[in-house]
This record gives C-alpha cells, sequence and structure tokens, in this order.
C-alpha cells in the first residue's frame, strides 16, 4: 500500500494545525480570564508583552532553517507550541502567563520563514503556487471549523472545556508535526553544511540585507500588510461606527471573506498558473486599492441599503483580491531567495508582516479616529503604489520566481527526481 503522496501529507497537517488553532484562536483572552482570574485588560497587557518574543524567534528561526534545514524549524515549531498549550492549564499567576504565552510566541515567531522555506523545498514552479493555494483554502475551512467546534464546546459552560480546548489544541500541534515529519524534501534543499552540491554562500543576514531586489520586494509588501489587517482591525469599527450599521453585520462580512477563500482559492489559483506571479499580485494589489475606495466612497452614501450593498461588494472586491494576492507573492518571494540561504530570506521578508500586524491596531485606529474617509483613501494609495513597485521589480527577479512554469536550474533537476520517486514509494 502506498504511503500518501507529499501533497497530501501537507494538507492534512495544515488541517489539523488550523482546526486546532481556530478552537483557542476566539477564547484566547477568556481563557486567561478564567483560569487565573485576573481581569480581561490585565490579560491582554501580559499576552500582548509575551507575544514580543516572536519578533525574537523570527531571525533566529531563518539561521536554524539555513543551518538545520526547514523541516526540522516546522516540527520543532510545532513541539514548542505544543508544550506552551500544554502549560496553559497550569497558569495561576501574571508570570507563569507570561512564561506560556511567551513559549506559544517563540513557536509562533519561527513559523512563517520555516514553513515558507519548507513550501519551497518540497514545491516548485506551478507546483508550489497550487500548493500554497491550496494550504490557503483548507487553512480557511480549518480555522473555521476549529470556530464552530470552539463555540459548540463552549455552550457547555464548564471551566473543563476551556482547558480541554487548549490541551486539544496542544494535540493537534503535535499531531501536524508528526505528520510534516514524514514529508521527505529533495537533497538540493538540505541544509548546504550537508549539501556538497551547493557551495555556500557567507555573510548570513548582510547577505539579505545587500540584496537590494529582495529588500524592496519586501517593503513593498508593508502597506499591502496593512491592508490584509483591515478585515479585523478598521472594518468592524467602521461599519458600526461610521456607516452605524449593526454589529451583527461585522459576522457576515467575515464570512464572505473566509468561505469565499475556502471555496474559490483554488480554482482561481489554477486558472492564474498560466500568468507571472508578478502581475497577478500586482492586480491582487490593485484591486485591495480599488475596494479601500469603495469604502472610502460609503461614508457619504445617504441610503443605508446601498451602503450595506456597498459594504459587500467592496468585501468580496477585497476578498478576490486577496485570492489574486496572497498565494502568488508567497511562491514569488520564496522563488527569489537563493536556496541556501533561503530561511535567513524569508526571515527578513516575514517582517514585512509582523511589523504591519503589531502597530495595524494603533496605527488603523488612530486613523479613523482623524478621518475614516482619509484611511481608506491613503490605504488606497499606498497599496496602489506596491502594484506599480511590483510590476517594476519584475525585471529584475530570477525568471523561475516570476513565472510559475519556468524550467528549474539544472543543478536542482536530479534532486527533484529523486524526491518525486521518494514520494510515491510504498
Amino acid at each position: 500500500m502506498r504511503r500518501p503522496s507529499a501533497r497530501v501529507r501537507y494538507m492534512a497537517g495544515m488541517v489539523i494545525d488550523a482546526t486546532g488553532s481556530g478552537m483557542y484562536l476566539p477564547l484566547s483572552l477568556l481563557f486567561f480570564h478564567h483560569v487565573t482570574g485576573l481581569p480581561i485588560a490585565r490579560v491582554g497587557v501580559v499576552m500582548s508583552a509575551a507575544a514580543l518574543l516572536s519578533l525574537v524567534s523570527n531571525p533566529v528561526a531563518g539561521v536554524l532553517v539555513d543551518r538545520f534545514g526547514a523541516r526540522a524549524v516546522v516540527v520543532g515549531g510545532y513541539l514548542v507550541r505544543a508544550a506552551g498549550f500544554a502549560a496553559y492549564p497550569l497558569v495561576h499567576s501574571p508570570v507563569a502567563m507570561f512564561l506560556a504565552v511567551g513559549l506559544v510566541a517563540l513557536g509562533d515567531g519561527s513559523y512563517p520563514p520555516s514553513i515558507q522555506s519548507f513550501v519551497a523545498a518540497i514545491a516548485r514552479g506551478a507546483d508550489r503556487d497550487r500548493l500554497l493555494a491550496a494550504q490557503r483554502s483548507l487553512r480557511n475551512a480549518g480555522l473555521g471549523a476549529g470556530g464552530l467546534i470552539a463555540g459548540a464546546a463552549l455552550g457547555l459552560g464548564s471551566d473543563g472545556v476551556y482547558r480541554g480546548i487548549v490541551l486539544v489544541s496542544a494535540g493537534a500541534f503535535v499531531a501536524a508535526a508528526l505528520i510534516l515529519r514524514t514529508i521527505p524534501v529533495p537533497r538540493a534543499d538540505t541544509p548546504p553544511a550537508a549539501a556538497a552540491a551547493v557551495a555556500p554562500r557567507t555573510g548570513g543576514y548582510r547577505l539579505v540585507l545587500r540584496d537590494r531586489t529582495f529588500l524592496v520586494l519586501t517593503l513593498q509588501n508593508v502597506p499591502t500588510a496593512f491592508g490584509y489587517m483591515v478585515l479585523s482591525v478598521a472594518l468592524p469599527v467602521y461599519v458600526t461606527q461610521a456607516l452605524s450599521a449593526p454589529e451583527s453585520l461585522v459576522g457576515v462580512v467575515y464570512a464572505v471573506n473566509t468561505v469565499g477563500i475556502a471555496l474559490f482559492q483554488m480554482p482561481v489559483t489554477r486558472r492564474l498558473i498560466r500568468y507571472r506571479r508578478t502581475r497577478t499580485a500586482a492586480t491582487g494589489a490593485a484591486l485591495f486599492s480599488v475596494s479601500f475606495a469603495a469604502f472610502a466612497v460609503l461614508a457619504g452614501v445617504p441610503a443605508q441599503s446601498v451602503q450595506l450593498a456597498g459594504v459587500f461588494a467592496a468585501t468580496a472586491l477585497f476578498t478576490l483580491g486577496e485570492m489574486l494576492h496572497g498565494a502568488p507573492l508567497s511562491a514569488l518571494v520564496s522563488s527569489a531567495a537563493p536556496e541556501e540561504t533561503r530561511g535567513r530570506y524569508m526571515a527578513v521578508y516575514q517582517f514585512s508582516w509582523a511589523i504591519p500586524i503589531a502597530l495595524a491596531p494603533a496605527v488603523l485606529t488612530a486613523l479613523l479616529g482623524l478621518s475614516p474617509t482619509a484611511m481608506w483613501l491613503l490605504l488606497a494609495g499606498c497599496v496602489g503604489c506596491s502594484a506599480l513597485t511590483l510590476v517594476r521589480l519584475e525585471p529584475r527577479l530570477p525568471a523561475q520566481a516570476v513565472h510559475p512554469r519556468a524550467p528549474a536550474p539544472p543543478e536542482r533537476a536530479e534532486s527533484r527526481e529523486e524526491h518525486d520517486r521518494e514520494t510515491v514509494a510504498p
């Protein structure tokens, strides 16, 4: 009997990971409020302080990926997070909470650079785009399923349910680690110290910082990363306060986005494989820009029925932009990074997400307070500049990064064939 393919095993791990995460995310603040008795505000402060550790583990993970391989760091990060979640039920003080949440934050920070490097190691060309699209689709479905499970469990009204949920989440991380550990990695994607065929490159992060093209590619993502955050930070406030819409509409808007990606990400990506990643991602960013401009216009529309229809239309446009932007840009960035220092490159790129995620609540709410219309127009302009930058960068990027179907370099072909044989082996 043949083992499941690498793709099937990878997606199984992602679904288990997302379901476990989706179970815990809706009750993260509530859990520690229940087990420690601390006020919600204080719990939030302690969790935010501990979460800053993820900014430390991100560059460390880049070094570890280049030294030990992406798979080892992904698996290790899962196990670190599992240990943190397993410690949650033992927390009874702010100090213990900081240590437990900090442990999870260290694992969280290592995840983005290591998982992007891992995907780049096990899939090439158009296969990389398909795998990233499937990952985005199934992760959205898994997060939604986990949230529904958590909601149903919390309806029982027992403190034991809270502890049970975090332990199940810990088990999900362990299961994901065990599954991903079985996925074979092509020999050319092993660490430079273990791969004689790959000439090692020295310089560490200085090498990345000297790569101006990659730095521009990273910096252009900052405005778009802020744009991704509007759905969870700015839009709920804008819809309920500036547009005076009912709070229940916020949940419906989330559903339009998450369900849309879960259902249509893979079919959309299949149609986009023939196009350049730079053009596809730029089109997605342009759609973000148009949707933000549409949200800005809605504030001046007097008829509430037209406002509500506009909210759904702008959200659908945002969702389509996300489907065009997310997977192609991830594939573009990981393909543009040199293989032997990919971990460091992905760690630097991840700061273009980590910093906006950390600053978005403060920046976006401050802009909303000054002028909601100005906030949307500023975002629209900045994200539009990101789209233009992607197109202008295209001639300076490697052909195999821009074109999903570009042939792999000759030195990688042999290792790819070995990987394919290993994947289908019983």
